[in-house]
Formats: structure tokens, sequence, C-alpha cells
């Protein structure tokens, strides 16, 4: 993982300038889902992530230092974190605003907490 969580590695740095959107997210053991809204702000970079169906699934925060890469072609975005480790992460709550907060920190302790 980068070391700012919320800003893309060099190796990911494109994925600041593109929207990625509808993209097929990629964890390290196969997908996970589709990425529902991106953020390129600067100091909270960031995927929505939405999970399975619509009625099953649900939303997560990806921050942008655990995306490894993004294939254009394809339209994949590809993560450092397993399938499970996104599933279990908290999940997004749109009522509560953005990830900024209280709601950001949730985020940032659950992905410090296997990323160091």
């Amino acid at each position: 993982m980068h070391s700012d969580i919320w800003a893309f590695s060099e190796a990911a740095i494109q994925a600041a300038e593109m929207d990625l959107t509808g993209y097929k997210v990629e964890a390290a053991d196969g997908g996970i889902g589709k990425v529902d809204k991106h953020s390129a702000d600067v100091g909270r970079c960031h995927l929505v992530v939405d999970t399975g169906p619509w009625i099953l699934g649900r939303q997560v925060v990806i921050p942008a230092g655990v995306v490894t890469g993004v294939d254009r072609s394809s339209e994949t975005v590809f993560v450092g974190c397993t399938k499970e480790q996104i599933q279990n992460a908290p999940e997004f709550v749109p009522e509560e605003g953005d990830t900024s907060g209280p709601q950001k920190l949730r985020f940032v302790d659950y992905y410090l907490a296997f990323f160091h």
C-alpha cells in the first residue's frame, strides 16, 4: 500500500485523472464489485464500491492508496487487499455525508489495521 492511504500510488497515479465510475474492482483473490463513485479530491481520494446486487450488496470505501493499478482496456481497478477484507470494511453510509469526519476515521482505522 502507498504511504498515504488517501493518495494514489505511483503505479496507479493515472487513476486520479480518470473517471473510474462503472469499472470492475479486482481484489487480490478475485472480483468484488463495481465502482459506484470516484473522488480525486486532494487528501481524500477514494472509490465507493458497490459489492453486490442492489438488494443484497452494500457500498464500501476503498482509499486510493489501496489501488495498485488500473487497466483501461478491461475497465478494471486492481486493489491490494482480499475480497474478505473489502467485504468486512465499514459500510459507506451516504446519509452520514462524504468521507470526511467520523466516517473517514472509520475507514482509516480499518484499512491501516492490515496495511502497515
